[in-house]
């Protein structure tokens, strides 16, 4: 199975099978969600200093920040589908 990486920013890579859900950050459940992962050692942090404007979630319990408008993950996340296809 070939595996397929989407830049997420600051040539910042995620593998693209195991992303779950791209979220918001500014809701009270994001944040805490956020604090929880960080607690258990799950959060990675690749918005190099950036304010954090989505987070990816993947289905390893991983939470991903990013420096990217969710719009925009999305956006690659669709183009990475489409030429996979």
């Amino acid at each position: 199975m070939k595996q397929i990486m989407m830049n997420i920013g600051f040539a910042n890579f995620v593998n693209l099978e195991r992303v779950i859900a791209i979220l918001d950050p500014k809701s009270a459940p994001m944040k805490r969600l956020r604090e929880d992962a960080k607690e258990a050692q799950r959060l990675v942090n690749a918005t190099y200093g950036r304010p954090t404007r989505s987070i990816i979630i993947t289905d390893s319990s991983h939470i991903i920040l990013s420096a990217l408008q969710p719009e925009t993950v999305v956006n690659r996340l669709s183009s990475y589908k489409k030429r996979d296809n």
